[in-house]
């Protein structure tokens, strides 16, 4: 491990919280910019959702694979070289031609958005000794926190006020900022665990503290694919549903993102000292909110309300499982462990979109709500019933 000299390396947490910012508010941003995108390029809003997928799907298949094919090069460099990716894909979406050749830019997208998610969350964990693990991640996840507190509601607003294809040329731009900052600021780390004198490399299927891996992805799956039901789709659900102005969605979703910051501060702050209590409680939250959405989201102020409440709740969601994963993990497979969560993440976020627009489709857009919060609630009680199980295989 790498630890700082001069206590806890908080401008250095800061640059990878900048590099999950342009790689998150990348991932996210046609969600904002669906109706305009759908217009445009003559196909229907679920067309537009399913770009999620694709992008979700590339992640499901190639993170693994990718991460061990580059076990052995410089955490740094690599980190560096998935954020020009990010910044090429940007530009190929802003010109693309078709809709296909946009599904094109996301399939690139997508082959180094997971690798890039295996490689900084087991990077923010060589930067701090282990009981600092979840306030560390949660500053890192404070760039997925920030993507949509100001990424993806100002993508939205430049889609609605000069078109969606200005908003990918300055994601472009940003990205290619935060890549200057990691080349500059970041130190490089050590990632390859030196084995014992007479030690036997195990392969990671042999590993003690593989099965509490699993059970954290399994409850990823669950959580994620419920919120992503709903949430790919919020842009049109609030404009039908809610009878929001297209103009206020922006403003909706930076609402949105800035109620998940105050969530993720208060996973930071009670994820190391109550890490089990602070996963059931979020979730619970999360799920009585959007049931509520569901109830009442007819019109602005339940809406606002509503999403703001289940954005605290969601908020420090992803930070606290991610600190579970490398918590529950061996030192010798965190690589591979971040590599699965990411995996599970993204399978969730492209399986509730493609869900949810089945669901749209055939159902009426009205349903995802109590769809998506019977998913979540389903992964609550997996999280809490396996708990016993999984603190039990940390090794």
């Amino acid at each position: 491990m790498s630890t700082s000299t001069t206590g806890f390396p908080f401008f250095r947490l800061l640059v990878l919280t900048g590099a999950i910012f342009a790689s998150v508010s990348s991932e996210f941003l046609p969600t904002g910019l669906l109706p305009e995108m759908a217009a445009e390029l003559q196909v229907s809003e679920s067309q537009i959702g399913l770009l999620v997928t694709v992008f979700a799907g590339t992640v499901v298949l190639s993170t693994a694979p990718l991460t061990v094919l580059t076990r052995r090069y410089s955490r740094k460099w690599l980190m560096v070289l998935l954020l020009g990716v990010f910044a090429l894909t940007n530009v190929l979406c802003a010109i693309a031609p078709s809709y296909w050749f946009l599904v094109g830019a996301r399939i690139v997208g997508g082959l180094a958005h997971g690798l890039f998610w295996a490689v900084t969350g087991p990077y923010a964990a060589r930067l701090v000794p282990k009981h600092q693990l979840a306030r560390a991640i949660s500053i890192t996840n404070a760039g997925g926190t920030m993507a949509f507190i100001l990424g993806v509601p100002l993508g939205t607003f430049l889609g609605h006020a000069l078109g969606w294809r200005l908003a990918f040329v300055a994601m472009a731009a940003v990205v290619l900022v935060f890549m200057v900052f990691v080349i500059v600021y970041l130190p490089p780390v050590s990632h390859l665990v030196p084995l014992a004198t007479g030690e036997i490399p195990l392969p990671a299927r042999k590993d003690r503290s593989l099965p509490a891996v699993v059970i954290v992805c399994v409850t990823v799956v669950l959580i994620i694919t419920g919120q992503n039901i709903f949430y790919t789709y919020i842009a049109p659900w609030a404009i039908q549903i809610g009878g929001i102005d297209e103009a206020g969605i922006s403003g909706l979703l930076f609402a949105y993102g800035a109620a998940g910051a105050i969530g993720l501060a208060l996973g930071g702050a009670f994820g190391d000292r109550y890490p089990r209590a602070s996963v059931n409680v979020s979730l619970g939250g999360v799920v009585v909110a959007i049931l509520l959405l569901g109830a009442f989201g007819t019109s602005a102020v339940p809406i606002v309300v509503g999403m703001i409440l289940w954005s605290v709740f969601f908020g420090g969601v992803p930070a606290l499982m991610h600190s579970r994963v490398l918590h529950s993990a061996s030192e010798r497979i965190r690589d591979l462990a971040a590599a699965w969560l990411t995996t599970a993440f993204n399978l969730a976020i492209g399986g509730g979109a493609l869900l949810g627009g089945v669901l749209l489709d055939h159902l009426g857009i009205a349903v995802l709500p109590w769809v998506g919060a019977a998913v979540i609630a389903l992964g609550l009680v997996f999280a809490a019933s396996t708990d016993r199980v999984r603190m039990s295989l940390h090794r």
